[in-house]
């Protein structure tokens, strides 16, 4: 069973600057879905595989009503409830992540695996970037249990500016 190409898919999460060509970040995230469903026997049905290719398309987050207005002229199904099956299925299987605060969707940089999930969010240009976070969710549960508190999930996004916001 071949591992999801989440090296690949890692490199281009983090190298996101202005000029960045996004083709291959897609290309690298329907390739991890499409081994990790057949992977697991699971359907990656057109609209999930096109809902996937619409959240790769950027690094900025984006919201399942832009989803929709994107997907209205293409047959694939333009009510509200069928995209967030789409969007809970690709969530489920760790194929995006949901930014709570702005209600809206990234890639996961890490398909397939269980990892919690860090972002950093640029206030400037909106892209959110996958931050690798072992340690960090290490102080974060024995911080935690000092508290006598027992954490279960993790959700960590911290807003500034990005390296390339910063040089403008």
């Amino acid at each position: 069973m071949k591992k999801p190409a989440k090296a690949a898919i890692a490199g281009h999460a983090a190298a996101h600057s202005h000029s960045h060509d996004h083709k291959h970040c897609v290309e690298d995230a329907l390739a991890a879905a499409e081994q990790l469903c057949a992977a697991k026997d699971l359907r990656f049905t057109p609209l999930r595989r096109r809902v996937l290719e619409l959240v790769w398309s950027s690094h900025k987050p984006v919201g399942a009503y832009a989803l929709l207005d994107q997907l209205r002229n293409e047959d694939l199904g333009s009510a509200p409830p069928t995209i967030y099956r789409a969007l809970d299925f690709l969530i489920e299987h760790g194929l995006i992540h949901r930014i709570e605060r702005m209600n809206a969707f990234v890639g996961c940089s890490h398909p397939g695996e269980a990892h919690r999930g860090f972002f950093l969010i640029c206030s400037d240009c909106g892209n959110a970037e996958e931050l690798e976070g072992d340690g960090l969710s290490e102080a974060i549960a024995t911080a935690a249990q000092r508290r006598g508190f027992t954490a279960r999930e993790m959700t960590l996004e911290v807003t500034g500016l990005c390296a390339d916001c910063r040089k403008d």
